[in-house]
């Protein structure tokens, strides 16, 4: 129902990149330009600044960009307003997942409800939490999936399943599924999430309700991605902690192992997350729904059991 040409420009100028816009659209980059070259025929101005190798949206681009952002905002609401007469949920969703979740529960929670709404159109971006909720309140996408505390206002959450984080060291170390003192965990070498990620949070808010001073750490080194961080796990860089989901393969193939802290109490939740405001409807309400009721039970068996410490 949509004008392609506008998702065309879209895509553009969200990503400012024509290769990148293009690889989004599953077209080819001369696809893309004669899109965009259209519409600029079209409306006779031109939409983006070439110049000096790099991509930016005139001044006309700017003005047109809300609007077409909202004729994208309208066809989805047509397309799912027609969908609920025949009592089916259809349309385009993009969900937005830090990355434990993306990576580990979300491909599950997809195939089950597109198995259920085989008419949804699911597309999906991954960040850290904060990363999230900037493309929920920007509106690159309709629900995110959280692993931290939202800490704003502006965004709706709901838990929607219990988390346990723990403490990973290499197979050789002399912590290996063993139980450690707070005080032993602060001469440790740590390794950790970026700033921005939901489980840097937890862990960090953990260490001062036990009494350690964050800023006194040993922190060796900084990751943007849990893969990133279990690596440099198994490469004796220093101990972390990640959701016991994340370490399920290693834990079985016996290249990480687990060490408990004593007096570390390391619980979280998963939440979904939505734009503040009345209750979502049409196929973002349906997902929200399908997450808050269904979540838990399609949640991959995590290697071993979470234990508190």
């Amino acid at each position: 129902m949509e004008n392609f040409r506008l998702k065309v420009f879209r895509t553009v100028a969200r990503r400012l990149n024509f290769r990148v816009a293009a690889e989004e659209l599953l077209l080819t980059q001369p696809a893309v330009t004669q899109q965009v070259k259209a519409l600029e025929a079209e409306l006779e101005v031109a939409l983006f600044d070439r110049a000096g190798g790099r991509i930016a949206l005139t001044a006309a681009g700017v003005a047109l960009l809300p609007f077409a952002e909202k004729l994208a905002e309208v066809s989805a609401e047509a397309v799912q307003a027609v969908a609920a007469t025949t009592s089916r949920n259809a349309g385009a969703l993009t969900i937005a997942a830090s990355q434990t979740i993306g990576q580990y529960l979300l491909p599950r929670l997809i195939a089950s409800f597109l198995a259920e709404n085989p008419r949804v159109e699911i597309s999906v971006v991954s960040g850290n939490t904060q990363g999230v909720l900037e493309a929920l309140m920007e509106h690159r996408a309709q629900v995110g999936l959280i692993e931290g505390p939202a800490m704003r206002q502006d965004v709706r959450v709901d838990p929607f399943m219990e988390d346990h984080m723990v403490c990973v060291v290499p197979a050789g170390h002399e912590w290996a599924d063993e139980e450690v003192t707070l005080a032993q965990l602060q001469e440790a070498t740590l390794v950790t999430r970026e700033l921005g990620s939901g489980s840097r949070k937890i862990v960090e808010q953990a260490f001062e309700r036990a009494g350690l001073k964050v800023r006194e750490m040993n922190v060796r080194m900084t990751f943007d991605s849990t893969e990133g961080l279990l690596s440099a796990v198994e490469a004796g860089l220093g101990v972390a902690f990640v959701s016991r989901w994340a370490v399920r393969a290693q834990l079985a193939l016996g290249t990480l192992r687990v060490a408990r802290v004593k007096g570390l109490e390391l619980g979280r939740v998963f939440a979904v997350a939505t734009v503040a405001g009345p209750e979502p409807v049409g196929v973002v309400g349906a997902f929200r729904r399908f997450v808050l009721e269904r979540a838990e039970g399609l949640a991959p068996r995590a290697t071993g059991r979470a234990r508190k410490s």
